[in-house]
C-alpha cells in the first residue's frame, strides 16, 4: 500500500513539472542589402528569403537596405555584431572584405558572404548558379526573336554577370545560331534610371529582347513601352510588363537561408563555399509569359529537366571567345575555377569588358 502511494505522489510531482524544453537556441539574423526591398529586385529576392526565417521557432531577423559598398557596409555589419546578432548575411559582392574584417573581430559570430569567394574560421560564402537559369531564359529569348539581335543591360563586368550573358548567349545560340548579344554596362547595382536608358540604347541598335543583370524593373518598363519581348531577373517581373515579359531568372534563398540558421541553432553550423544549383531549388526561372509559345515552353521545360539531373552542363564545349580562340575544348566541361574566374565573352557577344 504504502509503495502504491510512493507511485501515485511520484506520478503526481511529475505532472506537476513542466516538460524540458525542446525550443531551439534563440538567434538574432541580420540581413545587409545593397539596394531597397520593395522594388522587386535582387534585394526583394533575398528579403523573401528572410521572411522565411523569421519563421522559424526562436528566431527574430532585421535587415538594413540600401547599403553601399565599401565603408558603409562595414559599419552596419559591425553595429550588427555589436547588438549581438548570431548570424549576419551580407548580400552584395563588394560586402565582401569589410564583412572579413568585422567577422576577425567577433569570432563567436556567423557570418555569411553572397557571390564573393573568401573564407575565414567563422566567414563563409554562398550563391546560385544562376547561370543556369540565364541559358534557359537565353533560349526563350532565341526562340523569340525576329531581329536576331538580344539586348542586355549589365551592371558590373565581374565574373558574376560576365558568365551570365554568357550563359544567356548560349541559351539562344542553342536555337537560334544568328544570335547576337549586345551588351551595355551602366557600372551600377541599382539605378532605375539609368538602367532604363541603357536599355532604350539597345533598342536603338535593333534589340527586339532585353534582358538584364540589374536590380530594378527599368529594362522591362523600356521593353512594353518599345512594344517589344524582355527577360527580367531576380523575381518574376510580370507585372512590370504584363505585355513584353517572356519569363524571368529568379532566385528563391529560403532553402539555404533556413538551412543555415538551423545550423546556427543546432551549433553544426561550419563556414564553407557553395555554389548552389537548379536541383536545390534556389536558382529557377518564373512561369513563361502568354506570348512563349508551347513548343517552346515543352522545350525549355525538357532543358530545365536536363540541369537538374546533371545531363546538361551549360558550359560545355567546344566554347570560342569573341576573337575566335577556343576556350573550352570539344566534349569538355568548363571547371568551377574557370567559371568563377571568367574575363571573356563567348563568340556571339558584342560589347567589351568595361
Amino acid at each position: 500500500m504504502k509503495l502504491k502511494r510512493l507511485i501515485i505522489a511520484l506520478t503526481a510531482l511529475a505532472l506537476a513539472i513542466p516538460a524540458a524544453s525542446f525550443a531551439a537556441k534563440e538567434v538574432k539574423v541580420g540581413f545587409i542589402y545593397i539596394s531597397p526591398v520593395g522594388d522587386a529586385g535582387y534585394s526583394y529576392a533575398h528579403n523573401e528569403g528572410r521572411k522565411a526565417v523569421e519563421k522559424m521557432e526562436g528566431v527574430t531577423t532585421s535587415f538594413v537596405e540600401s547599403v553601399p559598398e565599401g565603408p558603409d557596409s562595414e559599419r552596419v555589419a559591425l553595429k550588427m555584431a555589436r547588438k549581438g546578432y548570431d548570424v549576419i548575411f551580407g548580400t552584395s559582392f563588394g560586402y565582401m572584405d569589410p564583412l572579413l574584417k568585422v567577422a576577425k573581430k567577433f569570432p563567436k559570430v556567423a557570418f555569411l558572404h553572397c557571390s564573393g569567394y573568401k573564407t575565414a574560421k567563422n566567414m563563409g560564402n554562398y550563391f546560385g548558379r544562376i547561370y543556369q537559369s540565364r541559358y534557359l531564359t537565353g533560349v526563350v529569348a532565341g526562340s523569340m526573336t525576329k531581329s536576331n539581335i538580344l539586348g542586355y543591360v549589365a551592371a558590373m563586368p565581374i565574373p558574376e554577370v560576365i558568365r551570365g550573358i554568357n550563359a544567356f548567349t548560349l541559351g539562344a545560340q542553342s536555337v537560334n545560331p544568328k544570335v547576337q548579344v549586345r551588351v551595355v554596362w551602366t557600372n551600377s547595382w541599382y539605378d532605375p534610371a539609368t538602367e532604363k536608358e541603357a536599355a532604350k540604347s539597345l533598342l536603338d541598335v535593333g534589340a527586339d529582347v532585353l534582358a538584364q543583370h540589374q536590380d530594378s524593373p527599368g529594362p522591362q518598363e523600356a521593353a512594353e513601352e518599345a512594344g517589344v519581348y524582355s527577360v527580367g531577373y531576380n523575381t518574376d517581373m510580370k507585372s512590370f510588363a504584363p505585355k513584353a515579359h517572356l519569363t524571368s531568372a529568379v532566385w528563391n534563398w529560403a532553402p539555404y537561408y533556413t538551412k543555415v540558421v538551423k545550423e546556427v541553432q543546432d551549433g553544426t553550423w561550419k563556414p564553407e563555399s557553395v555554389w548552389l544549383g537548379m536541383e536545390t531549388g534556389v536558382v529557377d526561372i518564373s512561369p513563361y509569359g502568354d506570348m512563349v509559345p508551347e513548343a517552346v515552353r515543352k522545350n525549355v521545360d525538357n532543358l530545365k529537366g536536363q540541369i537538374i539531373d546533371g545531363s546538361l552542363k551549360v558550359f560545355t564545349g567546344p566554347i570560342f571567345d569573341q576573337q575566335g580562340k577556343e576556350m573550352v575544348p570539344v566534349g569538355q566541361v568548363a571547371p568551377d575555377d574557370q567559371l568563377l574566374n571568367m574575363n571573356w565573352f563567348v563568340k556571339g557577344v558584342t560589347g567589351t569588358l568595361k
